[in-house]
């Protein structure tokens, strides 16, 4: 979504595991090398233990790929909730071990493993079972554990066990029952979460194996981020992609502390309700709702009148000044609106998803079902269509569409309100049923980007139309092409067949409006076929711009 934006590869900050991403801090040099010097000199267990999300996964995935010796094999458990016979079984099939006839005896499974393991030790070949999440092993796994380290040569042992897991399994290894299973551990690391220097090293990192060429995070949104996730590599991915999201929302190059701020509120957001409004919300119906909130703004502005008034004459007085130099009657302050964030906190509890999508069928002059569950699925049996998905403003006004958009206020809760039009520098709003008006900056400083829309696909079917694919609607976008621009007309062969010339002319089509070129035309081209066609009875956040003859 927002890579070509920020001319990145690919995203930075997935949370997968990637080891071309491994950012090698002091600490995670130190565990690195904990664990190859455990695959490689010494044999029993080693330990890696850490808090949720600070990389763990990540170093064993870059020993596995990169740094385990050439004569190793490997088998990784993930899912370390187990019997201990599936746990057998589970090494065995990494291994690739062919089973005993008898795969339901504990004995069998053992003496095919350990038959395996003298036959890789003669050649020369070591043996490596690495357990990820092990905080979760049963009692009865990790004594099947301790028994696999009894698999021995009179000087070495057979099988090289790796533990990983939260720092709940030191304190499970603490246990009195399992002395025996801890004495053996040979090597123990813990990791710590990244200090405020080695995040913002982090973020570049990620950044540049990315492909960005500039500094996209300044000093204060790495601060930022750091203060937020306090250095656990996770929270950090989930910060900076929602971060870089939002930036891409608002057109922004640099992503600056504020970004930050509304990124990390915005995931970790759950906030209660106004105490004085939270009895009253499951009483108030859409229409109610809207009449409490004009009430309630309406109480501001008066709140605002006579805190203004309170510091003047509660008469009209003459005043004679730089403003007033001929003296005459000087009225109390005009009144105040109430700021975005102030409407969307007073409207909590009344702007959620069933409220805007009403709102939104009202505008296509549409029936709500009454439930905003698998909208989309019912839309597709009227003939419209749904588009969900992340974008920016700039977008919005292509596709020209009414839109759900997901805002969050400064205490990070989310609300769902509906953009009913695009004036220039001010989009209009409907915030639970009230119309309001706030200039497009501070609407997208509380948006990250997530909105719905409705389009007419033509025929009443939503389908891509690409390369090969026969269908009417292939004459409705060669038709409809040509009526837009003569410049992107195709001779066809066949009307209804959507060959080379026609993708072509597509490729064409979305170069100039700044679509992702790939000839295929899909939900968003066809959307904006339709927006410059202006079709009658379709709702628009601005002023149609190509009119039909």
């Amino acid at each position: 979504m927002y890579t070509s934006f920020f001319g990145l590869n690919e995203k930075p900050f997935s949370i997968t595991p990637d080891p071309r991403y491994l950012f090698m801090s002091k600490r995670h040099g130190e565990a690195l090398a904990h664990l190859v010097y455990g695959v490689t000199e010494s044999g029993g267990f080693m330990q890696l233990t850490g808090e949720v999300g600070t990389g763990k996964t990540t170093l064993v995935r870059t020993l596995l790929q990169n740094r385990l010796p050439e004569n190793a094999d490997a088998a990784v458990i993930l899912n370390p909730q187990l019997s201990a016979l599936e746990f057998l079984e589970t090494i065995c099939e990494e291994l690739g071990i062919s089973g005993p006839e008898d795969r339901g005896s504990s004995k069998a499974l053992t003496d095919s493993l350990n038959k395996y393991l003298l036959a890789a030790h003669a050649e020369g070949r070591r043996t490596i079972v690495v357990v990820d999440e092990a905080q979760n092993l049963a009692a009865e796994v990790l004594e099947q554990v301790r028994l696999l380290t009894n698999l021995e040569t009179a000087k070495q042992k057979l099988l090289q066990i790796i533990l990983i897991g939260q720092p709940e399994l030191r304190e499970l290894l603490a246990r009195n029952d399992l002395r025996q299973l801890a004495q053996r551990i040979t090597g123990r690391y813990h990791l710590e979460p990244l200090s405020r220097d080695e995040t913002s090293a982090y973020i570049e990192h990620r950044l540049k194996v990315a492909g960005a060429l500039g500094e996209l995070f300044d000093g204060g949104a790495r601060r930022e981020v750091f203060r937020h996730s306090h250095g656990v590599p996770r929270l950090i991915n989930v910060i900076c992609d929602r971060a870089l999201l939002g930036a891409y929302t608002r057109e922004m190059r640099t992503i600056d502390r504020r970004i930050v701020h509304r990124a990390a509120t915005e995931i970790s957001g759950s906030t209660e309700a106004v105490p004085w409004l939270r009895w009253a919300m499951p009483a108030i119906g859409v229409l109610g709702g809207a009449v409490v909130i004009a009430g309630v703004w309406a109480l501001l502005n008066e709140q605002r009148t006579q805190g203004d008034a309170a510091a003047e004459p509660p008469i009209e007085v003459a005043a004679i000044g730089p403003g007033n130099p001929g003296g005459g009657v000087a009225h109390a302050a005009d009144q105040v609106e109430p700021s975005l964030d102030e409407q969307l906190r007073l409207a909590q509890g009344l702007t959620g998803a069933e409220s805007a999508i009403a709102t939104l069928f009202g505008l296509w002059s549409l029936t709500y079902p009454g439930s905003p569950q698998n909208i989309c699925a019912h839309l597709e049996s009227t003939g419209y269509a749904c588009l969900s998905q992340r974008g920016s403003i700039s977008s919005l006004r292509q596709l020209d569409r009414p839109a759900v958009l997901t805002l969050t206020d400064s205490r990070g809760v989310s609300h769902r309100v509906v953009l009913t039009a695009l004036r220039g520098d001010q989009a209009e709003l409907s915030i639970a049923g009230v119309a309001v008006s706030h200039p497009v900056a501070n609407v997208a400083n509380a948006w990250f980007g997530q909105y719905l829309l409705l389009w007419k696909p033509p025929n009443g079917r939503s389908m891509a139309l690409g390369l090969g694919v026969q269908d009417g609607n292939v004459v409705w976008l060669r038709q409809s092409l040509a009526a837009i621009d003569d410049r992107y007309r195709a001779e066809p062969t066949d009307l209804d067949v959507f060959d080379a010339s026609l993708e072509q002319r597509v490729r064409a089509f979305q170069r100039d409006h700044r679509l992702d070129v790939d000839g295929l035309a899909g939900r968003q081209t066809q959307i904006i076929i339709n927006s410059l066609l202006a079709l009658d009875g379709t709702p628009r956040l601005a002023t149609p711009r190509l009119a039909q003859d």
